[in-house]
């Protein structure tokens, strides 16, 4: 046997269901406003994780700094060649 609803829920308007884009959240401005390198710049960095095509990982402040030809746990004096929204790739120095 079915359950009944109360007589004062039984004819109540419903809110109307959202569906897609409406609930997510949107930032107003982008996440990375500020790059902690610049294009040129000569930093000495630690390798301390290894990307997907083999280059080592470095960061500084949360920024990812791609250095190719590097192991894990070697410090090592780079120069950034480009800087991206979310990362920069950079080339050993000596």
């Amino acid at each position: 046997m079915p359950r009944r609803l109360p007589e004062k829920t039984k004819h109540a308007p419903r809110k109307p269901r959202r569906f897609g884009s409406q609930r997510r959240f949107r930032p107003s401005r982008p996440f990375f406003t500020m790059k902690p390198v610049k294009e040129n710049q000569e930093l000495e960095v630690v390798i301390d994780d290894i990307g997907s095509r083999g280059d080592g990982i470095a960061r500084i402040q949360s920024y990812l700094i791609f250095v190719p030809k590097s192991k894990i746990g070697e410090r090592v004096k780079v120069r950034i060649r480009s800087v991206g929204e979310r990362f920069a790739v950079a080339e050993r120095i000596a």
